[in-house]
């Protein structure tokens, strides 16, 4: 069966084997690629295609943590959570 260009909402759940409320939930929020046409969704196979392989777990962690790296409160939000936890960022003899 080939799929069209265009999907439905419920076109793509059953294609990402997902709900159609975690579908549409995922647009409004903008996690997922699509298109609200008066009361209903579309949705371009070609960027659900795309969106799957880009937006694996690894490629958000970096994405995130990119956005930590230029955060001015970071170094003492770190020291903070090591002094908390009554350790030293790095430990002597791991990793070694």
């Amino acid at each position: 069966m080939t799929r069209p260009d265009v999907l439905t909402l419920e076109e793509v759940a059953d294609y990402l084997r997902l709900s159609k409320e975690t579908i549409e939930r995922q647009a409004l929020q903008g996690q997922i690629p699509g298109r609200r046409i008066e009361d209903t969704w579309r949705f371009l196979k070609a960027a659900i295609d795309d969106w799957l392989r880009s937006h694996d777990s690894r490629t958000i962690l970096l994405q995130q943590a990119g956005a930590l790296a230029a955060d001015e409160t970071l170094p003492e939000l770190r020291a903070a959570i090591y002094a908390a936890r009554g350790r030293p960022e790095a430990e002597e003899g791991v990793g070694s």
